[in-house]
């Protein structure tokens, strides 16, 4: 007969993991969680600033007083739940990160939700549905986990990020034209994969002139491969990448990297600019957005407005850098690159 082999304290582990979803990857948190965090930013605090912008503007208070104090205060709420909801919880658990989210912004900032719901999330699925009080142990064990998490980890890691982001922005106003390039042409990368540039920036509360070549770096990216790849998506697929996201060309920069190379030279040549000449400024919520949804813009106007540099000077640079030179310098890299057949037709078709 054949002897039978006793699962191992590894293989019972594993098989745990696997029965409660549980992932331990760099997709699993790095991407997934983040790019969901993303989301839940976007849907309270990002639009929340674009519509506090326009009430602004238009003298509309039920935007400026109503919604936007609601919008900024429930962020981290919503960081929690999209998060949770990016790493497939449960129901319970889901809900009960609505808390911890809150919790972690509050003592962490956007990182601290970050950690804390993806700590206590994961533990809310490990117990989730293993008790006869699975209503009450699920999200009493979620919430307990996650915000003990916040208290203790969140204020540290949140002072860290800070702290970086500060450094980032001291070396670009010692250095604008070197840093102008780092920043515009790294944040711009990181908007196109598939990572959340808009959370990397929340969480290194990057403004100032950083975060002004950072807005440039992610509009040279969206902006230029919109208008790059018209010939294979037409205006629809100028419409997702140029207001949506250019992470939808992150299949056609695996089969050719090489289609990457204009968008990035340009944010190379938009990043010094904006630090040197234009003296552009951002917010951390607008810095990795680029021109999706024009948060970008939004936040460059917010920015520049409160110190003082608003006029007419601010809309031409925005015009410019986020606009124009894309448009017009994209297309000649790229087509230099076609004539080389370094980019063939098709490269850049997009499966929507």
């Amino acid at each position: 007969m054949e002897e039978k082999t006793m699962p191992t304290p590894t293989d019972k582990k594993e098989s745990f993991l696997k029965r409660k979803n549980i992932e331990i990857s760099v997709q699993r948190y790095l991407i997934d969680a983040m790019s969901f965090m993303a989301l839940g930013l976007f849907a309270s605090l990002l639009i929340g600033t674009i519509l506090n912008t326009i009430g602004d503007k238009l003298h509309i208070p039920f935007l400026t007083e109503t919604i936007w104090p609601l919008a900024r205060d429930m962020s981290g709420a919503a960081i929690g739940v999209a998060i949770a909801h990016g790493l497939q919880a449960p129901p319970l658990v889901m809900f009960s990160a609505v808390i911890i989210g809150a919790a972690g912004n509050a003592l962490g900032g956007p990182v601290g939700a970050f950690i804390a719901t993806i700590i206590g999330t994961e533990f809310g699925k490990m117990v989730s549905k293993e008790t006869k009080l699975d209503i009450i142990v699920t999200p009493a064990v979620t919430i307990i986990v996650g915000v003990l998490v916040g208290s203790v980890v969140g204020p540290v890691v949140g002072s860290f990020m800070t702290g970086l982001g500060s450094l980032i922005m001291y070396a670009t106003t010692l250095q604008p034209f070197l840093m102008g390039i780092l920043v515009s042409v790294i944040v711009g990368m990181a908007l196109t994969l598939p990572i959340s540039s808009a959370a990397i920036c929340m969480m290194l509360s990057l403004g100032g002139i950083a975060a002004g070549a950072a807005t440039a770096g992610c509009s040279a990216q969206m902006v230029g491969f919109a208008v790059m790849s018209y010939r294979e998506n037409g205006w629809g697929g100028v419409a997702a990448v140029g207001l949506g996201t250019s992470m939808l060309h992150v299949p056609n920069i695996v089969k050719n990297w090489k289609v990457w190379i204009p968008p990035t030279l340009v944010a190379a040549i938009t990043g010094p600019l904006a630090t040197l000449i234009f003296k552009m400024e951002g917010t951390p919520m607008g810095a990795g957005m680029g021109t999706s949804g024009f948060v970008g813009q939004f936040g460059t106007i917010n920015a520049m407005e409160a110190v003082g540099k608003g006029g007419s000077s601010m809309y031409i640079g925005i015009l410019l850098l986020h606009i124009i030179i894309p448009i017009v310098l994209t297309p000649i890299i790229t087509n230099f690159m076609r004539k080389k057949n370094w980019i063939k037709d098709g490269d850049l078709k997009l499966n929507m």
